[in-house]
């Protein structure tokens, strides 16, 4: 064993201890889509007088902290997004109405003196001064009511004529409900103001006091969003003009407990800065969550099972050692992302899953590059094959690499909500199969290579033969390329049958682009598409879209739709399908959903072009442009695909999207690496020749890898459910067309290119040393583990 190994040995077995003492103390963070919760998104506005910047943003968040706090709900999150918006989250709340009706709240509180009873109706929207109007003193207790006050109904019904607002609920420093046993006066308010509210507090109670009791003068109206939420009068035992301290002050009346802390929370709520509006809402069922993290497991085992018994089979033991590689590669990925406290979404979850299929990539790389030094110099050591398809697989292993993190970077900074966390999943299981494909199982194969059985028998170790499908191929040697617009010619009849679907079926766009609500349930009787659309428009739903939706559930799709209106919904199905649980519901505003379409098509067009400029740096700009021009086509051929299935077209699909770019640059790197080597080393070749013999020394490399994805997704589409069914779907679709493209679209492309251009051949590789040119051909041919020493 060299050095070298027992280095990576050590660094392997440490990283190892270390992620599965991780992985048996620590739990995953999980997202609501996966531990049932709701979601709430609120976007802050700007008004005449405030602009929702970043600090009032941050002082309605905590506003909001002190009234979420407030309804007892376990571990909420509430977090600034960008400027001005607001994340909300509840576990384990199924029922938003509440929540939402307290934080959806604008909550302009305001505290008004009562002028007596209104001569006209209640203003539906007050104007002039409002509830934010200047302090002024109050009307004397013969004038008539102010015209610039405000005229609303009290918790009775009735009409008062308010004053201009003399303070506002930034002036409360806290309101607490307390039960009175001794004095039977039952459950009460008592507030406390701030030093300078508190006084405003006195002497707008004084001038009160100065009204006879039972005078609707002597009441003090508290406002919440230009509603009376408690209109009390001033006790008798209070003097005119002396007013009620702070700390003294009690708002008593026939409260119920549930009554005294409602208001208790809306008034020490305050008011918001700023006013906000719902623009997001996500609620799903802990039954879905759990149900897809079991899903998902038992994906992950069959697909990882089933890849690894493929590479063992082609690569035997080399195969079975990169297979050990490819499970510490899972408990490594899966303590990285427990010890950054990366929240698990259920899209993560699925880009955990599926770089496990991806993981093999490199060993495959490396192995094939093995076989190749094999074939060529049969006497060679194993082990010094083995070292030199590390060094010549490592260009590609990075760029193909780098590809994906382009991919899955973009997905984080341009994603939304849990796409976010498949970029974070994907970025981590990209950097963690590099580690375990290039220490852990560089460490175990240059063991196994070093002792006499393995290099003795051949036929074991799995890389001292080329495979059958390099050998067939290269024994019937087909000209690919000898007339590559053929092959762009099926590419662009492809494209267009794809524009075909896109135009005459249409894309499907989910309430996440659109705006709107989709509520899925799941009903204790059967109820069929049709009872359900017609029990839902005589409850006045006329407009509702049912479909089905996992094993007999029902999904219903309606633009704009509040709380009340899903819940009265929601009663209307029951009727129809006794108990109704709500399985998962998706509120999306007008707005949001054109800035994420917006996004979307940005998250895109960044893909392109981040793609053509690292491509444009690391190849000859011809192999740039043919790459991208492949992965439009990819994408083209994508979204056509699920226009002609009928397919919803949301924001998972278009993290499928983007990893299916990933995965198509992948496969064209690989290609046109070798095609780069091969070149460089016969410039007088002729591209086509030379893209022939790449293309088919490249296959077995893509056959093998799109495999070990394939078995992923495969079992991701079959025990997935409906959640991961149309992401797996996506990416089965991405990855057979990336595989095609990647061969008869990006290299007859770069063909054509190429006979266009000026550019020379590529300059053969670079060599170290001094000496002639055969002195410097003869070392680059050297032995890895040969210093050259001679006798």
């Amino acid at each position: 064993m060299t050095r070298a190994t027992a280095v990576r040995a050590v660094l392997a077995v440490a990283v190892l201890l270390v992620s599965v003492y991780i992985s048996l103390t620590m739990s995953p963070r999980l997202g609501l889509d996966l531990q049932g919760g709701t979601r709430i998104v609120l976007q802050a506005r700007d008004t005449a007088t405030v602009e929702a910047d970043r600090e009032t943003t941050d002082r309605t968040l905590e506003v909001l902290r002190q009234r979420i706090d407030s309804l007892g709900v376990s571990e909420p999150t509430l977090t600034r997004s960008g400027e001005d918006r607001i994340i909300v989250e509840l576990p384990d709340v199924q029922d938003p109405r509440q929540a939402a009706e307290v934080i959806g709240r604008t909550a302009q509180l305001t505290f008004h003196a009562v002028e007596g009873p209104a001569v006209e109706e209640p203003d539906e929207k007050p104007s002039g001064s409002g509830p934010t109007a200047d302090p002024s003193p109050t009307a004397d207790p013969g004038s008539t009511a102010d015209p610039d006050g405000l005229t609303l109904s009290d918790e009775q019904g009735r009409a008062l004529a308010l004053g201009p607002a003399r303070l506002s609920g930034a002036g409360v420093e806290d309101a607490t409900a307390g039960f009175d046993a001794q004095g039977g006066a039952g459950w009460s308010v008592s507030l406390e103001f701030r030093k300078d509210a508190g006084q405003d507090w006195k002497r707008l109670t004084g001038e009160a006091a100065c009204h006879p009791a039972g005078d609707d003068r002597r009441r003090v109206a508290i406002v919440l969003d230009e509603k009376v939420i408690s209109s009390p009068q001033v006790d008798p035992s209070v003097g005119c003009k002396v007013g009620l301290p702070s700390g003294a002050t009690q708002i008593t009346g026939s409260f119920s407990a549930d009554e005294a802390r409602d208001l208790a929370l809306l008034i020490k709520g305050g008011a918001l800065p700023v006013p906000v509006e719902i623009v997001e809402q996500r609620t799903v069922g802990p039954t879905l969550g759990a149900a897809a993290i079991d899903a998902s497991a038992r994906a992950a085992l069959i697909g990882a099972a089933a890849t690894a018994l493929f590479i063992t089979i082609v690569y035997r033991l080399f195969g079975a050692l990169a297979a050990v590689a490819l499970g510490a590669y899972g408990v490594i990925s899966y303590a990285a992302l427990v010890a950054l406290g990366v929240t698990l979404t259920l899209p993560g979850l699925a880009g955990f899953v599926l770089a496990i299929g991806m993981a093999v990539d490199a060993n495959v790389l490396v192995f094939e590059r093995a076989r190749e030094e094999c074939a060529e110099r049969p006497k060679r050591s194993l082990r010094s094959a083995l070292t030199t398809g590390f060094t010549k697989a490592w260009s590609a292993v990075a760029d193909s690499n780098a590809t994906t993190l382009i991919a899955a970077g973009l997905l984080f900074f341009l994603g939304s909500g849990p796409v976010k966390g498949f970029g974070v999943t994907l970025a981590i299981g990209v950097i963690a199969s590099m580690f375990s494909a290039l220490v852990i199982a560089r460490a175990l194969t240059e063991i196994a290579a070093s002792t006499r059985f393995v290099s003795d028998y051949r036929s074991v170790n799995g890389i001292a033969r080329p495979g059958a499908v390099r050998t067939w191929l290269v024994r019937k040697d087909p000209q690919l390329f000898r007339k590559p617009v053929r092959w762009l010619v099926v590419s662009v009849a492809l494209v267009a049958v794809a524009v075909a679907g896109i135009v005459v079926r249409g894309v499907d766009l989910g309430v996440e682009f659109t705006g709107g609500r989709l509520v899925e349930y799941s009903t204790s009787r059967p109820v069929d598409v049709e009872t359900a659309r017609d029990t839902l428009a005589a409850a006045g739903f006329g407009d509702a879209e049912v479909t089905t939706a996992g094993d007999g559930d029902l999904s219903v799709r309606t633009g704009k739709l509040d709380n009340d209106g899903e819940h009265a919904l929601r009663t209307a199905l029951a009727e129809e399908g006794g108990e109704t649980t709500k399985v998962r519901d998706e509120l999306i505003g007008p707005s949001l959903g054109d800035e994420l379409r917006r996004n979307a098509l940005i998250a895109l067009g960044v893909a392109v072009a981040v793609q053509l400029a690292y491509l444009a740096v690391r190849f000859r700009w011809t192999f740039a442009v043919a790459s991208v021009g492949a992965m439009v086509h990819d994408v083209i051929l994508v979204v056509g695909a699920f226009a002609w299935l009928g397919r919803p077209v949301d924001g998972i699909f278009l993290a499928a999207l983007l990893t299916v770019i990933g995965y198509s640059v992948n496969d064209s790197v690989v290609v046109f690496d070798r095609v780069r080597e091969l070149w460089g080393a016969n410039r007088r070749t002729p591209l086509d020749t030379i893209a022939r013999r790449a293309v088919l020394q490249t296959v077995p490399r893509t056959v093998n890898t799109g495999m070990g994805a394939l078995f992923i997704l495969a079992a991701l589409a079959v025990l997935g459910g409906d959640s991961l069914a149309d992401f797996a779907l996506a990416l089965l679709i991405g990855i057979c067309v990336g595989t095609w493209s990647s061969v008869f679209t990006a290299v007859p492309g770069a063909i054509l290119l190429e006979r266009n251009a000026k550019t020379p051949p590529p300059a053969p590789g670079k060599r170290k040393g001094k000496g002639s040119a055969r002195g410097r051909q003869g070392a680059s041919q050297r032995d890895p583990l040969d210093n050259g020493a001679r006798v």
